[in-house]
């Protein structure tokens, strides 16, 4: 994402105009009040966004994104390892610099699924905080899934009854059936319900491996998310008539970098596109089929992706097969949206739409 940008209601064309949009943006937000840091510490990444209210959306003015691992290894060991604490607190130590530099006072700082897992997390904590001056919030996954469905919930066909959000994460995927009413669209769309599934990309590809799938262990990876699966897709997955799926993860926003041809991933191009279900279903034959070495030299997946990409593509299948909806549409945002949005709500300086 670019320095600044603005998310605001608005469309680019072919797209509906409720879905909110980045839109580059030439002047430079000012610093100080009313500067709102959201940090995500995943499994597989650690992200920060710096925004400020602008109208009914808001500005980003600053962005950090890095691939560091964490979760590495504590499926097995059920600790996060000393190399994994050290490529965290590079990351962050950036993020706070950032945050500082832009006078972020408001600020959510969380981390999920490996600190949640990991038997040393308060260990690990502290040692951040020593280090960065972060103090991380390790929040639940009913809070990763309500953020989450916040920060992607713009993107919901205005003419649909709602949709099953999923977000494949490093160390744990969350389902989210939201609901709308589209005779009241004013109304903020609801959780009806959701789940977390124990797996995600790092720890599926720790378990079946990452760099070569062949077709029975990509069958195992499916298999096994949908035995997770399932039971909530007994009691949710009914009456699906005008839903579809919106899905957000880098397996999702890959796909789509993939289906578009893009020369080198493009944010603007790929968050909120529409995918049918053969569409889908071709790209993901198309990714499996490439070498681990044509992964990591593909552009929209490179070298720190490519041994995770097809286990997310195991967890996508997986939930298309229990909840078969026509179109997914992609969404690259999520948890730190979610959280700008929430803070500024509760400060009043953003309203319910």
């Amino acid at each position: 994402m670019d320095d600044e940008t603005r998310l605001r209601p608005g469309s680019l064309p072919g797209e509906d105009p409720h879905a909110i949009v980045a839109i580059a943006e030439e002047e430079r937000a000012p610093h100080g009040d009313g500067v709102y840091a959201a940090l995500d510490l995943g499994t597989n990444n650690c992200r920060l966004l710096i925004a400020r209210p602008a109208g009914d959306g808001f500005r980003v003015i600053d962005s950090f994104s890095r691939i560091i691992r964490l979760g590495e290894g504590v499926a097995t060991t059920g600790r996060i390892s000393d190399a994994a604490i050290a490529r965290a607190i590079s990351a962050l130590a950036v993020c706070r610099d950032k945050i500082d530099a832009r006078h972020a006072k408001r600020q959510r700082l969380i981390a999920t699924e490996a600190c949640r897992a990991a038997s040393n997390a308060d260990e690990f904590c502290d040692k951040v905080a020593q280090a960065t001056g972060i103090r991380l919030e390790i929040i639940d996954r009913e809070t990763e899934a309500r953020l989450a469905a916040t920060g992607c919930s713009p993107l919901l066909d205005p003419n649909g009854r709602g949709a099953i959000l999923f977000d494949i994460g490093g160390g744990s995927s969350e389902l989210v059936r939201i609901a709308r009413d589209p005779e009241r669209p004013e109304l903020a769309p609801r959780i009806d319900a959701w789940m977390s599934v124990p797996l995600g990309v790092v720890t599926l590809a720790e378990a079946f491996g990452g760099r070569v799938v062949t077709q029975e262990t990509y069958e195992a990876m499916v298999a096994e998310v949908a035995k997770h699966v399932a039971p909530f897709a007994a009691k949710h997955g009914g009456d699906l008539g005008r839903m579809h799926l919106l899905g957000t993860s880098g397996t999702v926003t890959t796909l789509a970098g993939l289906y578009l041809d893009l020369i080198r991933y493009d944010r603007r191009r790929v968050d909120g596109i529409w995918m049918n279900d053969d569409e889908l279903s071709a790209t993901v034959e198309r990714l499996r089929s490439m070498s681990y070495h044509d992964r990591a030299h593909n552009h929209c997946i490179g070298n720190e992706r490519a041994d995770l990409v097809l286990a997310g593509c195991a967890i996508l299948d997986a939930v298309r097969a229990a909840f078969p909806l026509p179109r997914l549409r992609v969404a690259d945002r999520g948890l730190r949206e979610g959280m700008l949005v929430e803070m500024m709500r509760e400060d009043g300086v953003l309203g319910a739409v």
